[in-house]
């Protein structure tokens, strides 16, 4: 029999050309039943936690991103963000004719 390893951490990655990238990473613990079926519902259970706080954590950093990109173009005046542009902040959109 081999022995179960450790899990891997959560950990996502943002990459940018004009920003510094940033990684976010979670550790994630062994479950503690020994059941099959509630190990899976603990490592689940985990795992989404751990998918919203790195969702939390991105949008915090994107958010900041997006604050200093506008103060270096000069938009956003009196810290007022375009909901637009807020919407669309580091996804690439395609115009519609």
């Amino acid at each position: 029999m081999s022995t179960p390893s450790a899990p891997l951490p959560l950990t996502v990655t943002y990459t940018s050309e004009t920003n510094a990238p940033f990684t976010i990473s979670l550790p994630q613990t062994t479950p503690t039943s020994t059941s099959p079926v509630t190990a899976k519902q603990q490592i689940l259970s985990q795992l989404r936690q751990s998918a919203l706080s790195l969702q939390e954590g991105v949008n915090k950093e994107l958010t900041a991103r997006m604050e200093e990109d506008n103060a270096r173009s000069g938009g956003a005046a009196n810290g007022t963000i375009d909901t637009k542009d807020e919407e669309n902040y580091g996804e690439e959109v395609v115009e519609e004719d």
